[in-house]
This record gives C-alpha cells, sequence and structure tokens, in this order.
C-alpha cells in the first residue's frame, strides 16, 4: 500500500510516497481504509524535528483518520468491517496511508450528515478547541481573547465559546476579521498592526494557539482571576494562571462536536483539499499561514477527483489570499 514516510528531519522535501505493507490490527485495535486526513500543526513541527514525540525517522504523520474499517483486531466489538468512522490517533505509522491502523476506544462513528473531509478535519482542531475551554472552565458571560482565531483550533474554539455564551474577542490579520466575527466574535484585533495588550484587557481567559513570546503578554491582559489557557509552548510556563493543553483522543467529546456541526450550530470550515501525493506542496502551504480553518488531504491517486468521494460536501477556498500567518491568526 500506498504511505507518506520519511528518512529524516527537515523541510516538505523529506516527504516521500513510499509502499509498506498494509498492517494488521492487534487486540483493541482496527485497520481503517483512510478516506481522508488533516494537516496540523504539530504535523510539520514534528517533521522538522521541531517538536519530537515520534522519536528519530523512519515514520509517518497524521492524526486525523476518516475512513471505512476493513478489519479488527480481537477484543473489539463497537465496531465492524465496513463502519464509517472518525477519530484522533497516535502512532509513528501515522494516517498519511492508504489504510491506517488505529485504537478501536480512539474512534467514533461517522453520523449521518457529517461528509468524511468535514470528518476529517475535526479530530485535533475541534478536540484541542473543546477540552482547552473545558480546562478553562470558561463560563456564560465572561471574556475570552482567543489568539489565532481564523486557524483550524482558533476557529472552532471562537464557535464553542460563543455557544457558551461568552463575550469572544479574537486575534486576526484584517483579511480575517469578516470571517472571525462571522463565527460568533463580538470583536476581532488586527494584531498586525495593534498590539493587543494595549487595545483590551481584564479578560477572564486567554486561548493562546501561538505561543512564545504571546505567553507572558496575553497574562497582562488578564482581570482578577483570570486563566490562561495555551496549546502551545510559551514563555508563561510556570505562572500559577497558566496551563498547557493538548488534544487528547475522545470519542465522547468527537460525538458531541459532530452532533453541533450536524445540526448546524457550528461550521468546520474547509479552506480546501489536496491529495497525499501532493503533501509536500500540502506542507509548504500550511506551514506559510496561507490556510484558513483546515486542510484536507485525500489518498492518492494525484487526478483523484473530490467529487466522487461519498458523500462528500466540500467547503469551498474562499477566493482571496486566505488565512495569513503561520499559526493560523
Amino acid at each position: 500500500m500506498k504511505a507518506v514516510g520519511q528518512r529524516s528531519l527537515g523541510g516538505p522535501e523529506v516527504l516521500r510516497t513510499i509502499e509498506v505493507p498494509r498492517p494488521s490490527p492487534r487486540p483493541g485495535e482496527v485497520v481503517v481504509r483512510l478516506r481522508a486526513t488533516a494537516v496540523n500543526p504539530v504535523d510539520w513541527k514534528l517533521r522538522s524535528g521541531h517538536v519530537t514525540h515520534l522519536g528519530p525517522p523512519p515514520f509517518t504523520l497524521g492524526f486525523d483518520v476518516s475512513g471505512t474499517v476493513t478489519e479488527i483486531g480481537a477484543d473489539v466489538t463497537g465496531f465492524r468491517p465496513g463502519d464509517e468512522v472518525f477519530g484522533m490517533i497516535f502512532s509513528r505509522t501515522g494516517a498519511y496511508s492508504e489504510y491506517v491502523v488505529a485504537r478501536a476506544d480512539s474512534l467514533a462513528p461517522l453520523p449521518s450528515g457529517l461528509d468524511v473531509v468535514q470528518a476529517a478535519a475535526l479530530p485535533t482542531a475541534g478536540l484541542t478547541a473543546w477540552q482547552a475551554l473545558e480546562s478553562a472552565e470558561l463560563q456564560g458571560g465572561e471574556r475570552i481573547l482567543i489568539h489565532a482565531a481564523a486557524g483550524g483550533v482558533g476557529h472552532l474554539a471562537v464557535q464553542f465559546a460563543a455557544l457558551r455564551g461568552a463575550r469572544v474577542i479574537g486575534t486576526a490579520r484584517a483579511v480575517n476579521h469578516d470571517f472571525v466575527a462571522s463565527l460568533g466574535a463580538d470583536a476581532v484585533i488586527d494584531y498586525t498592526t495593534v498590539d493587543f495588550t494595549t487595545a483590551i484587557k481584564d479578560v477572564d481567559v486567554v486561548l493562546d494557539l501561538v505561543g512564545g513570546e504571546y505567553g507572558t503578554r496575553s497574562l497582562r491582559v488578564l482581570g482578577p482571576g483570570g486563566r490562561y489557557i495555551t496549546a502551545q509552548d510559551s514563555d508563561a510556563t510556570g505562572d500559577p494562571r497558566s496551563r498547557r493543553v493538548t488534544g487528547r483522543p475522545s470519542p465522547t467529546d468527537l460525538a458531541v462536536i459532530a452532533r453541533l456541526v450536524v445540526d448546524r450550530r457550528i461550521r468546520v470550515h474547509v479552506d480546501r483539499v489536496m491529495s497525499l501525493a501532493d503533501v509536500a506542496a500540502a506542507h509548504r502551504l500550511a506551514e506559510s499561514g496561507r490556510i484558513r480553518g483546515k486542510l484536507v488531504l485525500i489518498p492518492w491517486p494525484r487526478d483523484l477527483s473530490v467529487a466522487a468521494l461519498p458523500r462528500l460536501q466540500l467547503t469551498r477556498p474562499d477566493p482571496g489570499p486566505g488565512h495569513q500567518g503561520p499559526c493560523g491568526e
């Protein structure tokens, strides 16, 4: 079968289409025929060596899975071959592959009304946003500042926060202000022209999807009892108001998020769909920050028509330049 592999750390050029044996499930695992996956910032950080959770190469990237169960391992009772599923996985064999091995307890059934592209866009970004707000214990009426509000995690966090009744302020480039406002933000700050620390104060929660020096700067805008939640490494480590969060697999949370999409209470914005044959180009685009919402990858071949995928309903890319900024701002 085809997979995307890399034998060294580096730029997008290290990603290669290779032939590998089709996986077999161990107890508690299933094999999924991939229908779609997605690019997340952690992908290119692992590829380049900025993050080392997978250890040294060789490995295959990819955390988001949407597809069809083809084989189940011993002790799996919740799924059977033919079931459509989606979820977030952690594995050195990754999701950039024609067939993906996954723990059954990391997957959820694909609900009617959610297409395979939307499903691939949701797991890592949706779970990170959802669980970050849970960690923040965000309440209705509180004010939350969300950095990188137009990105994959950010555009979902804006909607989740608005559903909780919070007053939402986002940071984004001017080209994305209308988009972020349409998601439910009450105000948007252009971080390229305005220092957010001078534009806002006394917020209850900051959700930092940028990290780095945004940490200590974000602490300055918190009011009494404020909480700083970051999904990135930042310079606010050690401050008692700071909490570091990472998205974790949760079929229960994912089912709730998917129902919100199906019921049209939130939307997942898919900027564009590309083939795994063009994974290096997809990584260049994602790393440049020219993506608003999510970039989804479908399997080979290069000329596969996405219109031929069953249950596929694409959110078409905007005609403008799209999202700017390397962290999804």
